[in-house]
């Protein structure tokens, strides 16, 4: 068991492994060397690595309980996990220049926005809903300040990106950018991307039990 005091040092490594390497000034050099896909996927094995050892600091912190577990609360986290593979799915590869992690953004049409016509932070929105959906059934409170911190960081992290957003773009083109249209769109790309993420969540599913040493569906 591991004290509270590495348990915030590696909130502190998160927190600058996902600040310093998305400065304007820092990717600009990044994208460079690794190119912009290379940049998404060193990016995103770094966020998942840190991730994964947060997560790790968290279940080793000293247990303090809050509240009690009840069985309908895995049913919360299973929903909106699914939403989370849905939305990730639908989101990665494809065109936004509104936040991060877009692929292609000079294709980005704000009238065909797809996914973006509906959040514009695809990727936050899913942190988000997997910290709300995973701090339900974890009552004590090293996983609660986990998954509180990681929904704040997604919430604020959404207004830091439209302030920088606005401030390489313009106030203009961000504007024009960002005035989207909600659609809802059937394409035979969007529906591999669902049978995608329906395929990413089943393995999640057999796998955290093993990996995490939970099981999600008990």
């Amino acid at each position: 068991m591991i004290g509270w005091g590495a348990y915030f040092l590696a909130f502190v490594v998160f927190f600058l492994t996902h600040s310093i390497p998305v400065r304007p000034v820092v990717k600009s050099r990044l994208v460079t060397v690794l190119g912009p896909r290379g940049f998404t996927a060193a990016y995103s094995a770094l966020s998942i690595g840190v991730l994964a050892l947060v997560i790790v600091a968290a279940g080793s912190a000293p247990y303090v309980g809050l509240w009690e577990w009840a069985p309908w609360q895995n049913n919360v986290t299973l929903t909106v996990m699914f939403l989370v593979c849905v939305i990730a799915a639908l989101a990665l590869g494809r065109p936004n220049p509104l936040s991060f992690g877009g692929s292609n953004n000079d294709r980005f049409d704000p009238a065909h926005a797809g996914l973006i016509g509906w959040m514009r932070h695809p990727l936050l929105v899913a942190l988000f809903l997997w910290a709300f959906g995973h701090m339900i059934p974890n009552g004590n409170l090293a996983h609660v300040i986990l998954f509180v911190a990681f929904g704040s960081f997604a919430l604020f992290g959404m207004r830091i990106i439209d302030r920088r957003k606005k401030r390489i773009l313009g106030n203009g083109e961000w504007a024009r950018l960002a005035d989207t249209k909600r659609q809802i769109t059937v394409t035979g790309n969007g529906l591999i991307r669902i049978a995608i993420a329906v395929a990413v969540y089943a393995l999640l599913l057999s796998l955290h039990g093993p990996v995490i040493g939970v099981e999600p569906l008990l």
